[in-house]
């Protein structure tokens, strides 16, 4: 027995549209998916965290200067703040053992920011690794230990930084939420740069000289944090709480 089937063209016009609608949301997912592929990195290479999964991390830049540093870590002592990650310049450190001290007492975790400030994308790879070699012996003489994290000094980087620090042991950490502080746009708009942080963000503060504000913007960022029930760790913890995230670098 042989049976037949037949459409209309009304209704082959149906099937049409509902195959259509299906393809473009199927590619509207993928697409969506891809974009949330967990860092910077290289196609099968090492990967830069910007973000994790969940909490936030306030990370801080300190490449020179004498006299902002303090008043910040007095304010996270003041506000009970645990848990953040110093980038420090190994020539500020080697100016400021002491500050570098009282950042390992008090329980913050430290990261590299290179020796000298300097665009890795402008320089040789040979200057790169002479660059952190020359910040890893700083640390080595201030007994600053067990250092996994690296940021580029400029935060600009490529695939040649991800492979160099890879082959020093070092994660490249970059940021997902810029302050924008070291412009020292107004208190107020540091705040509001600050407020679009989400859990899993790193956030980008500044306690260089250059960072005038920062300071007094920092109470009300972690005020605002707080109301979001965000809690707050360094970046090592964040990525060993949950996956990484980052995007492939050319």
């Amino acid at each position: 027995m042989n049976f037949f089937f037949v459409l209309n063209g009304k209704a082959l016009k149906n099937v049409t549209l509902i195959l259509i609608a299906a393809f473009f949301t199927a590619w509207f997912l993928y697409m969506e998916n891809l974009a949330q592929i967990p860092v910077f990195s290289t196609k099968d290479g090492p990967k830069a965290v910007y973000r994790g999964e969940k909490d936030l991390a306030l990370t801080f830049n300190i490449g020179w200067g004498d006299v902002k540093a303090e008043p910040i870590l007095d304010t996270l002592k003041k506000e009970n703040v645990k848990s953040a990650t110093f980038f420090l310049g190994g020539s500020w450190a080697e100016q400021h053992p002491d500050i570098v001290s009282r950042i390992v007492k008090e329980g913050y975790e430290i990261g590299m920011l290179g020796y000298d400030y300097v665009d890795y994308m402008d320089i040789e790879d040979g200057k790169i690794s002479k660059d952190i070699s020359k910040a890893q012996e700083v640390f080595k003489k201030l007994n600053v230990k067990d250092i996994k994290l690296l940021r580029a000094p400029t935060g600009h980087f490529d695939k040649r930084t991800l492979n160099i620090a890879h082959r020093y042991g070092y994660t490249v950490v970059h940021w997902r939420i810029d302050s924008k502080d070291w412009k020292n746009p107004g208190i107020n708009k540091i705040v509001e740069n600050v407020k679009k942080a989400q859990k899993g963000d790193i956030i980008l503060l500044h306690a260089s000289d250059s960072a005038k504000q920062t300071a007094k913007a920092l109470p009300l960022i972690l005020e605002n944090i707080r109301q979001k029930g965000l809690k707050l760790v360094s970046v090592s913890e964040m990525i060993a709480n949950g996956e990484a995230h980052s995007k492939e670098i050319k």
